[in-house]
């Protein structure tokens, strides 16, 4: 990015700042006078270094009420720091600049996150990571952990988020960073509230809070507050659910916090729509929208809207909810996250059904599924395309299976059609051979020649009658030796009547002659 450009840029939202000091309160001259002086700074910086924590005071400064332009300045903190590192052995400036360039990473992926890429932030976080490892700073590797687990966790990897989490907390304990035990303490509890894990969750937030009560960190009590109400709500208590998101609201206002501030106006609408008093959630959920809106809040937008049309639903204006719920639905598809599609889908469908509409609402109540299930998912982002292969992988499995079986019973049927062939020829050769049999008597053969024939035509009979009944020999004896024998000794004694009497008759015939 070209300085002067950045310089102007900043000058003129210096002079918007200024005009507005004049007309509200002393504290935007206080916040304009900041940034006039970080300007001059900058501008009289001789090194790169200078410049550089220009920006990152800068970007502090703006990161309320201007993000867009603080990406800009991170971008340009980033080039810096880029283009002053030199191979070789880390050294103290090298060190220096490569902590600069991790820093402003880090931050452009919490705004591009923030803007709802959130695999681009990723990217940048990670990044970021590898940089801190690289030099050892442990107080920025805890930080960089608990973004990445953020990120996971929001993608509906929560195992893994959960896991980044603990190692945060593990390093900022072992290095003494109590603001950091904090903000990991708090996530922790958040994912075992979001799991069912109430009381676990509660117990994670109520350390958060008396740390953050001892640093006297407003930003951090505000956000224990805020996690000790959803607490409370969550267990039917919306009395005390309402305190202590009041208490962080009032806090929240006092520092400017807007994404804060939208955060818990969010969470008092709701609780007002619960006891019933749904105008004044109503006035909640428009106030909370407009701020999410005014800071480009893609992510809340789209819970506002979708909160918004569902209290318009349950009041039964069902065009405005419809309105409502496709606003929704479009900012979710176009930031990607999985939770609110899978809302918006719902409210839709909702909307759909008391339309009549039953296709559509079907067609709605599908996503809802899909996005519900896909949360659980370790690669939310990729849902869809892992339900495509999903079915393309399942129908090619059907088809062969299909395949398989179709195999199998040509197999059977040729098998079949050759046993029956050999069973044939086997009878035949056997009449054949018991005709000859009967036919001694009129033949003139010595008596031992006769027994041999008699002998071996029964023999070739009891192994025919063994090769026939096999199969159910086998399944009868389970395999077991003994009792098969058993079984082709039975055979071998019903035999053997028959060939004593056809041995008895040919002896006689042979007598006679």
């Amino acid at each position: 990015m070209n300085n002067r450009y950045l310089i102007t840029l900043l000058t003129v939202y210096l002079l918007v700042l200024n005009c507005i000091a004049q007309d509200k309160t002393e504290i935007y001259g206080e916040r304009s006078r900041t940034i006039d002086s970080l300007n001059q700074a900058y501008i009289t910086a001789v090194h790169d270094t200078e410049k550089i924590n220009c920006l990152f005071a800068l970007g502090e400064v703006l990161i309320g009420p201007d993000p867009d332009t603080v990406l800009l300045i991170e971008l340009e903190a980033m080039e810096l720091a880029e283009k002053n590192l030199m191979d070789g052995p880390i050294n103290v400036l090298k060190r220096k600049y490569l902590s600069s360039l991790a820093d402003a990473l880090n931050n452009i992926g919490y705004l591009i996150d923030n803007q709802g890429d959130v695999k681009k932030g990723l990217e940048y976080y990670l990044r970021s990571l590898e940089i801190l490892e690289e030099i050892g700073d442990k107080k920025g590797i805890a930080s960089s952990l608990i973004n990445i687990g953020y990120i996971y966790e929001n993608q509906g990897d929560i195992a893994k988020g959960l896991e980044y989490y603990f190692r945060s907390l593990a390093i900022k304990e072992d290095i003494g960073d109590k603001k950091g035990v904090a903000i990991s303490l708090n996530n922790i509890g958040y994912i075992y509230e979001n799991q069912g894990e109430i009381d676990k969750g509660l117990q994670f937030y109520e350390r958060s809070l008396q740390i953050e009560e001892e640093l006297e960190r407003k930003q951090g009590i505000a956000i224990s507050l805020n996690n000790i109400g959803a607490i409370y709500r969550n267990r039917g208590d919306n009395q005390k659910g309402l305190e202590y998101y009041l208490k962080s609201l009032e806090i929240l206002e006092e520092i400017g916090d807007k994404k804060g501030v939208a955060l818990s106006l969010n969470n008092i609408a709701g609780i007002y729509v619960r006891t019933g008093e749904i105008m004044k959630g109503l006035e909640y959920y428009l106030q909370s929208f407009t701020i999410r809106e005014g800071i480009g809040d893609k992510k809340g937008m789209a819970e506002s809207l979708d909160n918004i049309g569902g209290l318009y639903l349950d009041t039964g204006q069902v065009i405005m909810a419809k309105e409502y719920g496709r606003k929704s639905m479009a900012l979710a598809k176009e930031i990607g996250f999985p939770e609110n599609i899978k809302r918006a889908a719902l409210l839709l469908s909702k909307v759909h059904r008391k339309q009549g509409d039953f296709e559509h609402a079907l067609e709605m109540y599908e996503l809802y599924i899909q996005m519900r299930d896909s949360i659980k998912n370790k690669e939310t982002q990729k849902s869809a395309i892992r339900q495509q292969t999903k079915y393309e992988f399942e129908k090619a499995l059907l088809i062969k299976e299909q395949e398989e079986k179709e195999i199998a019973r040509l197999e059977a049927e040729v098998t079949s059609r050759r046993d029956n062939l050999q069973y044939s020829v086997i009878l035949i050769a056997l009449l054949i051979l018991f005709g000859g049999v009967l036919t001694l008597g009129f033949v003139n053969v010595s008596e031992r020649m006769a027994e041999g024939i008699i002998f071996f035509s029964f023999l070739i009979f009891f192994e025919f009658l063994l090769v026939l009944a096999d199969p159910y020999i086998e399944n009868w004896s389970g395999g077991a030796p003994g009792i098969k024998l058993l079984f082709n000794g039975g055979i071998a004694a019903l035999i053997f009547p028959a060939h004593a009497f056809f041995e008895s008759k040919l002896k006689s015939k042979l007598e006679k002659k």
